[in-house]
């Protein structure tokens, strides 16, 4: 088995067993089991558990956002305009709270685990976090380009996304319904302003 190989049937064990149980209650030997490589093999890939996570976090987070983009692509090419893309990228996040299993945004999980600002915070962890909703927004606010403050368009909608996904996760996938009016209402908003989309 090369590194490649190994590192991919770590993280896809990883992904697994962390959406299932939480980081907190998963250990290695589990992961390495799962995984079905040794723990040298395992530790020489990923030094500790906290490197594992961040890593997890982060070929989950490209993973996500190839799909987003991916999406968008398919359901509103480029000539279709912002509100149309924002509208489609809106949509396809909305669709993750109906996948099986889905136990709430790992990343927002991972935060509230290891990232926040209490003893057990880990840098690694908060940087992977943050790197992905930093990118995420970045995403909305290119998909935004139409509209006079992109930026703040790009924010508004990446805030709506990470409501709905927190309130899915607590009251299920039909309480997020209510949030694409509220991304319309954003964009109508938008585009009553000095310059009108495209």
């Amino acid at each position: 088995m090369d590194c490649d190989e190994g590192r991919s049937r770590v993280l896809a064990a990883a992904e697994e067993l962390y959406s299932q149980y939480g980081i907190h209650a998963v250990r290695m030997t589990q992961v390495r089991d799962r995984a079905e490589v040794s723990l040298a093999r395992l530790y020489k890939l990923y030094p500790s558990k906290h490197h594992l996570v961040a890593a997890y976090l982060r070929a989950h987070g490209q993973r996500r956002r190839t799909e987003l983009a991916g999406a968008v692509e398919r359901a509103a090419p480029v000539p279709a305009g912002s509100r149309a893309r924002l509208l489609a990228a809106f949509d396809h996040m909305l669709e993750t709270p109906t996948e099986p299993g889905f136990r709430g945004c790992p990343f927002v999980n991972a935060w509230a685990e290891l990232g926040g600002d209490d003893h057990e915070r880990h840098p690694l962890v908060t940087e992977a976090v943050q790197e992905h909703k930093t990118l995420l927004r970045d995403h909305l606010t290119e998909l935004a380009a139409d509209y006079a403050d992109a930026r703040g368009v790009g924010e508004q909608i990446h805030l709506l996304i990470e409501g709905a996904m927190v309130a899915s996760s607590i009251l299920g996938a039909d309480a997020a319904r209510p949030a694409r009016d509220g991304a319309r209402a954003v964009l109508a908003a938008a585009a009553a302003g000095p310059a009108r989309e495209k």
